[in-house]
C-alpha cells in the first residue's frame, strides 16, 4: 500500500487534526480496548458544544437497550430520527455524539433517539445490528410515525444495514437514510483504501483492525451493504464522504448503486475533510457546510 500521508490544506482542519492527535494517538488501535475508549471519550468531550436553547433530553431503555431521547423546543414533524453513533463498533456511546444529536434534532424540528448499542469485542456482530433493529421496530410500532435512520462511520454501516433489513422484512415507515462517511464493506486492496491508506484520522490498517474485532461476515448484505444482491426499493438516501478518508469510495460506490437501481439518492463529497469531520463542525468552514447539508437532508426526509 502507499506510504504517503495525504493531507488536506484547510488550516482549520489541520488544527482539528492536531487537537485529535493530542487526545487519540495515531496508533490508538494498538492499545487496550479500555484505553481506546478512555481516549475516545476524552476526545469527544473536547469538541462537545452547548446544546441548542430549549433542547431537552432524557435517558431510557427500549427493551434491554439504553437510548437517549432528544426533544427540541419546536417540533415540526411527527417523523422520528434514529441516530447510530460511529466509533468502529469498539468505542462510542450516548455521550460521544451528544451535541451532534441535539443539533440535528433542533435543525430538523424532530424528536431524535440515539442508541447505545453493544460494542465489540465483548459483543461480536450481529449484536450491534440486532440492538439497532429492535429500537427501529419499537419506534415504528409504538409511535406510528415514520423514521429517518442516521449514522456516521460504523453507525452509517448499521444505518445502511437497517434500511436493507427493513426492506427485506417488508417493514414500512423508513422515510430516509443519512449516511455520513459510511463503512460499507469495500475491498481493502482497491481505490481509496490504497490511495488514502495513511490518511489522517483513519487508516486502512485501522479499518482492517475494526473489521477483525467485529468479525462480521465480509459479504453479508446487512454487514457489508455494498455486497447486497439488490438495492432496488430502498429508502431514499443522502450519502456524504470525506476526500481524505479510506472509506471514501465505499460511499461513492454505494451512491452509484442506489442511483442505478432507481433509488432517490444525493451524494456529497467534502473536498477538504477527513474522517470524523463532524466533530470539527464548529471550527471549520468546510465541516460547518458539510454538517448543514447533513441536517438539511434529515429535515427534508423528515418533512415528507
Amino acid at each position: 500500500m502507499s506510504i504517503d500521508r495525504p493531507m488536506p490544506t484547510e488550516d482549520s482542519i489541520l488544527e482539528f487534526l492536531d487537537v485529535c492527535d493530542g487526545f487519540y494517538p495515531p496508533d490508538a488501535v494498538e492499545a487496550s480496548i479500555e484505553q481506546q475508549r478512555q481516549w475516545y471519550d476524552a476526545l469527544c468531550a473536547r469538541f462537545d458544544h452547548a446544546l441548542p436553547q430549549g433542547m431537552v433530553y432524557a435517558d431510557g431503555m427500549v427493551l434491554r437497550i439504553p437510548i437517549r431521547r432528544y426533544r427540541p423546543r419546536t417540533i415540526t414533524t411527527s417523523t422520528v430520527l434514529l441516530y447510530l453513533h460511529g466509533g468502529g463498533f469498539v468505542v462510542g456511546s450516548l455521550e460521544s455524539h451528544h451535541s451532534i444529536c441535539a443539533e440535528i434534532a433542533d435543525f430538523a424540528g424532530a424528536e431524535l433517539v440515539s442508541v447505545d448499542y453493544r460494542l465489540a469485542p465483548e459483543y461480536r456482530w450481529p449484536a450491534q445490528s440486532e440492538d439497532c433493529f429492535l429500537v427501529l421496530k419499537h419506534l415504528l410500532s409504538s409511535t406510528g410515525s415514520k423514521v429517518v435512520i442516521i449514522g456516521d462511520s460504523a453507525g452509517a454501516n448499521l444505518a445502511a444495514g437497517l434500511a436493507i433489513r427493513a426492506l427485506g422484512e417488508a417493514l414500512p415507515g423508513i422515510a430516509g437514510q443519512v449516511l455520513v462517511y459510511p463503512a460499507l464493506g469495500g475491498d481493502l486492496q482497491k481505490g481509496s483504501y490504497v490511495e488514502m491508506a495513511n490518511a489522517p484520522g483513519l487508516s486502512t490498517a485501522d479499518v482492517a483492525y475494526y473489521r477483525n474485532v467485529l468479525q462480521a461476515p465480509l459479504r453479508h448484505p446487512v454487514a457489508a451493504p455494498l455486497h447486497a444482491a439488490s438495492v432496488e426499493g430502498l429508502a431514499p438516501a443522502f450519502i456524504t464522504v470525506a476526500r481524505f478518508d479510506p472509506l471514501r469510495d465505499d460511499g461513492r460506490a454505494y451512491a452509484a448503486r442506489l442511483a442505478e437501481a432507481g433509488v432517490e439518492v444525493w451524494f456529497r463529497e467534502e473536498p477538504q475533510m477527513v474522517h470524523a469531520w463532524l466533530r470539527a463542525r464548529h471550527m471549520s468552514e468546510g465541516a460547518r457546510a458539510g454538517f448543514k447539508a447533513v441536517c438539511e437532508a434529515v429535515r427534508l426526509f423528515a418533512s415528507r
